[in-house]
């Protein structure tokens, strides 16, 4: 039984909203994921899978109707320039539904494609928030890349400053040493988050369903996300979460199925019609009236097939437990998603604020001690020792910025808001699919 709120972290009140990726206000980020939505190749494949679930809807109903079927036969002949047997005869069958077997195979189906159609709106859903994650990452490393520049223009002074003053004799070479050392592993941090970035943007075009050429230009800054998510409340998570909503669907979908085995050793009672015009210039077929109707009815009763039939029905109970199984399973990793989802949101938020007063003080240190190095009353792996702190601070800042905008598209993913406006429900034919 869920909680009548979340645990993890108080969250904002309010119904969960739609529209999540309007708030970055990021215009080429949205092209992105609309160009995602068109060519992304998982979500071409799974848009297959729905045609053939509405397919089978339709196949499954047509037992429901009336099977009629036209023989006919003509211009053939027996032997020599004798004329054979000439006719055609239409042939109308019924099956009475009268235990509900075809109509529960129809609902399955009917579920069937339900269930299909909302893991494919889950996994739109997922491509368009793996589409904003990937860009928040190519953002991050240009942006980490950037810095580690600035630090490298730094360290490479701080290098110069060491060689003037072994020229001037106030220096050792020990500290030109150190200072060089720093500064080629900024070289080396440098060139490892421009593969990051490089990375990072060829994830982003094979998600586009682009060739991964590394040539999408990403925007120069981390996206400003403003306010709080309403999270709305647990009970509500198992009917708006798409993905739990299938799982849902292939309970009732089970359900049926058992249902189907079952009627399946009841008696089929079909009624038959024929209508038949039967000639021969060979001989007389019998002696009556020429067109033919008849009707009738048949009836099938299982006695005898090696237990098949009981057998099937077991088989269809073991899957409607394990789809109940199933149901228990996503309904509680849905779960575990939304409190995680809320909890990085909000250390997220708190790590941010510390950060940036780390920041603030290390930039602070980095002056005090560069400048009692200039002066002569402090030495060089002081100032190297402040310089590695502050580009730590400032890398762990921009991480902890990206990864808060990660744990809010997380956070509305895991609610089952959309990215896209809420549209009003429309009713109409399970086969009709809305894209």
């Amino acid at each position: 039984m869920p909680p009548p709120q979340w645990t993890a972290a108080s969250a904002a009140p309010g119904a969960v909203a739609d529209d999540w990726l309007t708030g970055l206000d990021e215009p080429l980020l949205k092209a992105l994921v609309a160009e995602a939505l068109a060519f992304n190749a998982d979500l071409r494949v799974a848009w297959t899978r729905v045609d053939t679930a509405a397919a089978y809807v339709a196949a499954a109903k047509a037992p429901l109707w009336p099977q009629v079927n036209l023989v006919a036969r003509g211009g053939g002949k027996m032997s020599g320039d004798s004329s054979g047997i000439q006719g055609v005869g239409l042939f109308a069958a019924w099956e009475l539904d009268l235990w509900g077997r075809v109509r529960a195979a129809a609902r399955s189906t009917e579920l069937q494609y339900e269930s299909a159609r909302l893991d494919t709106e889950y996994a739109r859903q997922s491509v368009a928030a793996l589409v904003a994650k990937a860009w928040f990452a190519a953002v991050d490393a240009r942006l980490q890349w950037a810095q580690t520049e600035a630090m490298l223009v730094s360290a490479e002074q701080l290098a110069a400053l060491a060689r003037e003053r072994v020229r001037v004799g106030n220096g050792d070479e020990y500290d030109v040493s150190l200072a060089q050392a720093n500064v080629e592993s900024l070289r080396d941090t440098a060139r490892g988050l421009d593969l990051a970035y490089a990375n990072a943007v060829r994830a982003l075009e094979t998600l586009a369903g682009r060739y991964p050429a590394a040539a999408i230009a990403v925007g120069p800054k981390l996206p400003a996300w403003a306010g709080d998510v309403p999270a709305g409340v647990p009970a509500e998570l198992l009917e708006r979460r798409p993905d739990v909503a299938a799982a849902e669907r292939r309970v009732a979908m089970a359900f049926y199925r058992t249902e189907e085995a079952k009627a399946a050793r009841l008696p089929r009672i079909t009624l038959v019609a024929n209508f038949t015009s039967i000639s021969s210039e060979m001989f007389v077929l019998q002696d009556r009236n020429n067109p033919l109707f008849s009707f009738g009815a048949g009836l099938v009763q299982p006695v005898f097939l090696g237990g098949l039939l009981q057998s099937q029905v077991d088989a269809r109970t073991a899957e409607q437990q394990g789809a109940i199984a199933d149901y228990g399973r996503v309904g509680a990793r849905a779960f575990g998603e939304v409190e995680n989802a809320l909890a990085g949101n909000a250390a997220a938020t708190d790590r941010e604020r510390i950060l940036a007063r780390a920041v603030r003080e290390n930039e602070r240190a980095l002056e005090l001690a560069s400048v009692r190095y200039r002066v002569g009353s402090g030495d060089l792996r002081a100032v190297q020792q402040q310089q590695l702190a502050l580009h730590t601070a400032r890398a762990a800042l921009l991480r902890v910025q990206a990864d808060r905008l990660v744990q809010r598209v997380n956070l509305h993913l895991a609610l089952g808001g959309s990215f896209m406006p809420a549209v009003p429900t429309v009713t109409g034919d399970a086969s009709a699919v809305a894209r």
